[in-house]
Formats: C-alpha cells, sequence, structure tokens
C-alpha cells in the first residue's frame, strides 16, 4: 500500500461504513493536504482501528467512505500511563507530544508543591489536539488519553497500575531500566479484525485508567522543575510506588519523561 495521508477522528464520526468530516477536517484534507474526491487516506478512531477511507464530495461538502479495515500492530507490548507533573510555559506540549510519539498511553497532567502552571480548560484541550496530530504523524494505532489535571495526592491514591515507579533524581535507587528488564514480558496484543468495525463508545476515564486484560500495566511518575518534594515522594512510596533513578545528571522537567518513555521501549519493543 502506497504511503497515505492519516486523520484522526472519532467513534461518532462514523455510521453506515462513512465518515461525517467536519469543517475543520474538510479543510485539513482539501485544503492542506490537497486531496480530491476520489483520493484515499487512512482514517483512525484513537482506539485501535484504521481504515483505508476515499474521499467523496456531495452538494453540502465532502465526506467519506470506508474502503476495508487495516490490519495494523504499532503499538507498545505494554500500557503505559505517564503521571507528569506540569512544568511552567508551554513545556507540557512537548511532553504532550513526544510522549505520544514514543507510546504512551494516557497522560495524567499533576499539579504538585512546586507546580508554577494553573491549566485552564482550553490548555487541556489543545493538549488533546497535540496529542490527535502527534499520533496521525507517527503512526500510532490509538490517541492518548489526556486526562483533566489532578492533584499529586489523588494521582497516587487512584493509580491502579500494578507496577508504579516514581523518578527521583537524588538518592541511591534503583535504575528505572534494571526495574523494566526484571518484569515478566507481556503477551502480544491480539490484531482487532474486521468484525469490529463499529466502534466502542469510551465513557469516562479515571485518574489512572486500568489496563486492558492480559497488558502488562506501567505507571511513571515523573516532577517538575525541581523535581519532587521530599514529602511527595514519601507519600508516593506509601501507595506502592518504587523509587527510581533516570541517571546520574540532572535531568529537565521535559526531558525525563523522554527518558523514562525511552528505556521502556527499549526494555519491551521488538522489531
Amino acid at each position: 500500500m502506497p504511503q497515505l495521508q492519516r486523520l484522526a477522528i472519532t467513534a461518532p464520526q462514523i455510521c453506515d461504513r462513512q465518515i461525517d468530516l467536519t469543517r475543520e477536517q474538510q479543510h485539513y484534507l482539501n485544503r492542506v493536504l490537497r486531496l480530491q474526491a476520489g483520493d484515499q487516506f487512512i482514517a483512525m478512531d484513537g482506539r485501535g482501528h484504521w481504515w483505508l477511507a476515499v474521499l467523496e464530495a456531495r452538494e453540502t461538502g465532502l465526506f467519506a467512505s470506508i474502503a476495508e479495515e487495516i490490519a495494523v500492530n504499532m503499538e507498545l507490548p505494554v500500557e503505559i500511563t505517564l503521571m507528569a507533573a506540569l512544568p511552567k510555559g508551554n513545556g507540557f506540549d512537548e511532553v504532550v507530544r513526544q510522549a505520544t510519539e514514543l507510546g504512551v498511553a494516557s497522560i495524567v497532567p499533576v499539579t504538585s508543591d512546586r507546580t508554577l502552571l494553573k491549566p485552564s480548560a482550553q490548555k487541556v484541550d489543545r493538549w488533546r489536539r497535540i496529542a490527535a496530530e502527534a499520533a496521525e504523524q507517527s503512526e500510532r494505532q490509538i490517541v492518548p488519553t489526556i486526562l483533566e489535571p489532578v492533584s499529586f495526592d489523588i494521582a497516587i491514591k487512584d493509580c491502579g497500575q500494578k507496577y508504579r515507579f516514581i523518578c527521583v533524581a537524588r538518592g541511591d535507587n534503583r535504575h528505572l531500566w534494571d526495574c523494566l528488564i526484571g518484569l515478566e514480558p507481556p503477551q502480544p496484543p491480539l490484531v482487532r479484525g474486521e468484525q469490529e468495525l463499529e466502534p466502542h463508545f469510551v465513557g469516562a476515564v479515571p485518574p489512572c485508567p486500568p489496563p486492558a486484560g492480559g497488558e502488562l500495566s506501567i505507571v511513571i511518575a515523573v516532577g517538575p522543575e525541581g523535581g519532587w518534594t521530599e514529602g511527595e515522594a514519601e507519600r508516593a512510596i506509601e501507595f506502592g510506588f518504587e523509587a527510581v533513578s533516570l541517571g546520574s545528571r540532572i535531568l529537565r522537567a521535559v526531558t525525563a519523561p523522554i527518558v523514562a518513555l525511552s528505556l521502556v521501549g527499549a526494555a519491551f519493543e521488538k522489531c
């Protein structure tokens, strides 16, 4: 199959093997990508499905018809939740973008003792758009879930993952890599088939979403500028987190998540 452009859509847009394109999506496909009626592209619902779609025209505008489902397996064999304290400025934009490229399943923005940013609803919407764009670019099967910001104490208390790690800059802690290579390798995820063409509707998601059946599930907590406070690290440990190191150097708040997720990919991804 030739290289095709990808477009993230939502489940309610699909009906009777047709995709109801928004005005923004019509503009993007027609004006930005220069696609015309009859041209093909890949539609992805952000929940694991890819379809070969054909752009079509009608009096009210453009829509797309579904030609066939595409069987793909692009995801890591481990479900990762990134619990990241909000850095100052627009640094979280890059955290979301690069974490999506590296295979994260969900991102929990956290306000901590040293957090300066107080995000608005518009910020959260922006992060979700960034995640969708990054998923298209990096050929992800899913668009990561970006949750509403929560306090550190709520995030660690409501976390349901079995393997929980909090990255601490200083101290005599095991390296995250040493922790990862000791975990039991998960079974390869199943590729969805044609019979699942109709997408599932997804309801509200808790601060740390539970893992899908049979998947190895990991949560990694990364701190803000200045790192977690000693009290925050201690409270996380009380709730089952293991304090880990990302190396002997001090990393920026926007660098640490990338290092942590790269280690997970190196530990579990098979070419």
